[in-house]
C-alpha cells in the first residue's frame, strides 16, 4: 500500500530554549548523509546548513550542537539514494 502523503524531510520544532548535541532518525539507515537547515519561528531557513552522518540505530551526533530558541528548529534532509 501507498501513502497518500509522504514526506522527504523531518522537521524538528520546540517551545523551549534548547541545545541539541545529537537526534534521532526513525527509519534512516546508518551511514547516511543527510543536510540540516535551521529555521526561525516562522519556518523560513536561517544559516548555513550543516551535513552530518546518520550513525548506528539512527542516531545523528552533531560536530557542533544545534542551539535553538523557544519557536525555532530545524529541518534535516536525507541525501538522495
Amino acid at each position: 500500500m501507498l501513502p497518500l502523503y509522504s514526506d522527504d524531510h523531518f522537521t524538528f520544532r520546540f517551545l523551549d530554549d534548547r541545545i541539541i548535541p545529537r537526534f534521532h532518525l526513525d527509519a534512516i539507515e546508518p551511514d547516511r548523509t543527510v543536510t540540516i537547515h535551521r529555521i526561525d519561528s516562522f519556518g523560513r531557513r536561517t544559516g548555513t546548513p550543516i551535513n552530518a552522518i546518520v550513525g548506528a540505530a539512527g542516531w545523528v551526533e552533531l560536530l557542533e550542537p544545534i542551539i535553538v530558541r523557544a519557536g525555532e528548529g530545524f529541518d534535516v534532509f536525507p541525501d538522495s539514494r
